[in-house]
């Protein structure tokens, strides 16, 4: 992995990523359509030909550039299909040319989207790479359709790709007015350690991980989530009482969440299993709910050091009276 294009590299995962290979003494080509301090080449993936021209002597690409689901309020449809689609064509294309060996796509637990919808009373959705994906929005159809472009030039062209996964590891506020009207961030983000977030500097970790092994795998998606501390046999509690089945495995968690004034979520409709890249790849995510209670009975920041490096980016260049997003 001696010379890595990092596509968004002026964004949240994109800086973490070049940050940390940085760190390696790894050779960074930084793209993105911002300057940014581990931007080098400004431009945008849509343009084949600066896609082209990034590529020069690239071992491997970390493609984490995308339109995020908040983008849905200030972008139109095409807009997505123009970055989610066709960049991921332009340097898949260009990759293959240059004779890239490994090509690791920073996909979205988001596309399975109504695949994870459970009505009233029925238990929650074990959530795994066999689970076939639904998307509810032009997010989740356009970064499932460049997956299934990866796929197609492993297929046809014998790049090595992998697909991961991710889901929630951004710091802003969430999208949902409901659940910010009821919860502080820091309660939000750290009840769903318990089944829908990852760290930051575990998500890197899941990205370098994948690039080494790509050769030998060739093609596969993975799952990139904290490991969760349910079972199957938990998925109809958590449905109806999530908050029964947490003091029953995690009783320690009380006291911590007492002196903070927090709660946990009535009922948890999902949970994403990452056993497949924990057990192919070896990845040990370090941040789970465990841990992160242990460091806030020690009075300690919850967020890895890269997170705290790396900040907030935001999705948005305009504030809207709404905030964080124009529309839900």
């Amino acid at each position: 992995m001696s010379r890595v294009l990092v596509t968004g590299s002026s964004g949240h995962l994109g800086e973490a990523l070049a940050r940390t290979l940085k760190d390696l003494g790894r050779d960074v080509v930084g793209v993105d359509m911002i300057a940014g301090p581990f931007t080098t080449n400004i431009g945008s993936i849509v343009n084949r030909k600066f896609v082209k021209s990034c590529m020069t002597g690239v071992e491997t690409v970390l493609h984490a550039a995308t339109l995020h689901k908040p983008h849905i309020a200030t972008h139109t449809k095409q807009d997505f299909i123009d970055t989610n689609i066709t960049g991921t064509l332009n340097l898949l294309e260009e990759a293959t040319k240059a004779s890239v060996h490994a090509f690791v796509f920073t996909s979205t637990t988001s596309v399975f989207g109504d695949a994870m919808a459970s009505k009233d009373g029925t238990p929650a959705v074990w959530v795994t790479e066999d689970l076939c994906p639904i998307p509810k929005n032009i997010y989740g159809a356009t970064k499932l359709a460049a997956e299934d472009l990866c796929q197609l030039f492993h297929r046809n062209n014998g790049l090595a790709c992998i697909v991961l996964r991710t889901s929630r590891f951004f710091p802003e506020d969430d999208d949902n007015k409901d659940s910010r009207a009821e919860y502080s961030n820091e309660n939000l983000k750290m009840n769903e350690f318990l089944y829908r977030r990852v760290e930051i500097e575990d998500v890197v970790s899941a990205h370098i991980l994948a690039a080494k092994q790509a050769l030998s795998i060739g093609f596969r998606k993975y799952i990139v989530s904290a490991k969760t501390p349910f079972e199957k046999s938990d998925l109809s509690d958590l449905a109806n009482d999530a908050l029964k089945v947490l003091r029953r495995i995690i009783p320690g968690y009380e006291f911590e969440y007492s002196r903070r004034g927090w709660k946990i979520f009535s009922h948890i409709d999902r949970v994403y299993v990452s056993d497949r890249i924990r057990n192919e790849l070896g990845w040990q995510p370090k941040y789970d709910f465990e841990f992160l209670i242990g460091k806030l009975s020690r009075n300690e920041d919850p967020r890895s050091q890269l997170a705290k490096s790396t900040g907030s980016k935001g999705y948005h260049s305009v504030q809207f009276s709404n905030e964080p997003y124009p529309v839900e």
